[in-house]
């Protein structure tokens, strides 16, 4: 069977096909809401849609799953991929709708996107080219593309190091973070065809 994959399940992802386009590239996908699903996994899936704050309050509603992933992530080294507002909800807080405390994995904060330039339409929605910067050329998890995008609010990140790829909206908005055993995406794999795939299928294939 291979390696399990977790996706997790707290009420707030676009789960049916993020579970159907890992499995497309050959995952060994278990939907839960379980902790010690999660703590038994090999790697973990966080996907997200909708506010932060909702989806932070839906991670916590789900008992001692926090405490799981915390604990098979930065105790048990295993490979994590947040997804859209499951990236989101690595940072220290989001500022959708009040201030919701995030996990705190990544330092930064989710703002809402806020283009100088009028023109320039919130949400940023629709294809867009993800650009890796030179520091993260080497990661085995990204490449350049494009990719699909759905969000009004952006990650902006502490430290410049924990940024991966950048896509451009008026401003250079995060596309994709990386950290230690810990990646995330802004943009839909699941809804990003080849690209998508390919990203979903070398996260399978990492061992950081």
């Amino acid at each position: 069977m291979g390696e399990v994959v977790a996706l997790v399940d707290y009420g707030a992802g676009n789960l049916h096909s993020v579970h159907n386009a890992l499995k497309r590239v050959g995952a060994n996908v278990t939907v839960t809401d379980d902790p010690n699903v999660v703590r038994a996994a090999d790697r973990i899936v966080l996907p997200g849609v909708g506010s932060f704050r909702a989806c932070a309050k839906g991670l916590k509603a789900v008992p001692h799953m926090i405490e799981a992933m915390t604990e098979r992530v930065h105790v048990g080294s295993a490979p994590f991929l947040g997804i859209c507002v499951g990236m989101q909800l690595l940072a220290t807080r989001g500022l959708e709708h009040g201030t919701t405390r995030g996990l705190g994995w990544i330092p930064g904060e989710v703002r809402l996107i806020e283009p100088a330039d009028p023109a320039i339409k919130v949400p940023h929605m629709g294809w867009n080219d993800v650009g890796l910067l030179p520091h993260a050329r080497d990661h085995q998890v990204f490449e350049g593309g494009e990719a699909y995008f759905l969000h009004s609010y952006h990650f902006v990140a502490e430290r410049a190091a924990d940024v991966a790829a950048l896509t451009d909206h008026g401003e250079g908005l995060v596309a994709a973070i990386a950290r230690d055993n810990m990646v995330g995406v802004q943009f839909h794999p699941e809804k990003s065809q080849a690209y998508g795939l390919a990203t979903l299928s070398r996260f399978l294939e990492w061992y950081p």
